[in-house]
């Protein structure tokens, strides 16, 4: 079966992008991942409204992305704050590559405005792409697609 006979109606990356592909959950997971948690942090930092902002959270906690962690301020109401689960910093690789082909291509003339470097070393951090075996980086040309298990044919 080659790749236009293979059905995408179970196409995992079609499933992740209606997770967290709108760019509204990818900026709220980039805040996640540098230390914010707090709905008005988010709301501040990233801008955007209430309503979209609280989608956004409701969306990736019921994906179990974000779990919600009460907490509450003295004098002040119990309130929400979110915190990356396992399966949310798992997409932590994904961030650093969108960062990485951002600061290649789409940054300002001086550089990136960030970097994210190694507390051991100090060296700046790239997302690979590794063979399971022990192959190191691969290019494109090296890697090629097969059906998997699950793959069904166009109908």
């Amino acid at each position: 079966m080659t790749w236009l006979e293979t059905s995408t109606e179970n196409c995992t990356v079609q499933r992740t992008l209606d997770l967290i592909g709108e760019k509204w959950s990818l900026l709220v997971l980039r805040d996640a991942m540098n230390g914010v948690h707090r709905f008005d942090d988010f709301r501040r930092h990233v801008g955007l409204s209430e309503a979209v902002l609280a989608d956004r959270l409701r969306k990736l906690v019921a994906a179990g992305i974000l779990d919600p962690v009460p907490y509450r301020e003295p004098g002040r109401r119990t309130r929400q704050e979110y915190r990356l689960t396992r399966k949310g910093w798992e997409l932590w690789p994904v961030m650093i590559a969108l960062k990485q082909w951002g600061d290649r291509y789409t940054a300002d003339p001086d550089g990136p405005p960030l970097e994210v470097r190694h507390r051991d070393c100090d060296e700046q951090l790239e997302a690979v792409v590794v063979c399971t075996g022990d192959h190191g980086p691969l290019t494109p040309r090296q890697a090629y697609t097969k059906p998997g298990a699950s793959a069904h044919a166009v109908t």
